[in-house]
């Protein structure tokens, strides 16, 4: 049987994960509850865990899944840093860091290697990409109108691929920023296929 405190611990758990598609921290929990550190949340997952609501998964980000998701295939997409949503920007490709993430919930294929990036900027507020949030993307060829990562003359940047007259630009969903033409090459380095946001007031 569970505790009040714990099936509401419960609700924010499944409300968080589908909102922004991973589990929330420690630190979300303990900021949403209010509780006095980090230290008690993790004590409630504890519970949790020993009462058989939760599985704690060891060496995973926000490692916390439900029993009935275990068949699921959870993988581990490696996050690249930042990913510039302004004007193009350098971006060196360094690990920063894993998120675990169920592949059906982005509805890739289990072959498929996501990686993602931290939106920094606000060009692309149009499509609902905000600074802040976590992109998902995946290597693959792009068609036009995507959201992709590129990397435009040695820069990257985040925007929507578009083709005009057979030749390829990268377009802001924010009128304050000017179409972006390469001079002398353009790389896509990944399409956007999902997207999640850290603090659900951003």
């Amino acid at each position: 049987m569970l505790t009040e405190r714990q099936q509401e611990l419960i609700g924010f758990l499944r409300t968080y994960q589908r909102t922004h598609g991973v589990m929330p921290s420690t630190r979300d929990i303990q900021q949403h509850f209010g509780f006095a550190s980090q230290t008690a949340a993790m004590s409630h997952l504890k519970a949790l865990e020993r009462k058989g609501a939760i599985r704690r998964l060891a060496g995973k980000a926000r490692a916390v899944v439900f029993p009935e998701d275990m068949e699921r295939d959870t993988v581990d997409i490696p996050f690249y840093g930042l990913i510039p949503a302004g004007f193009t920007a350098d971006n060196p490709q360094f690990s920063d860091g894993k998120l675990s993430m169920d592949m059906s919930t982005l509805g890739l294929r289990p072959s498929a290697r996501p990686f993602a990036l931290k939106v920094r900027g606000d060009s692309m507020v149009g499509a609902h990409i905000c600074h802040g949030d976590f992109v998902i993307l995946e290597q693959k060829e792009p068609k036009p109108r995507d959201i992709v990562a590129a990397l435009m003359d040695g820069e990257t940047t985040l925007k929507r691929y578009l083709i005009d007259k057979g030749r390829p630009f990268l377009r802001a969903e924010n009128p304050a920023y000017p179409d972006l033409i390469p001079v002398r090459e353009l790389s896509i380095q990944g399409v956007m296929v999902g997207l999640f946001r850290p603090n659900p007031n951003v």
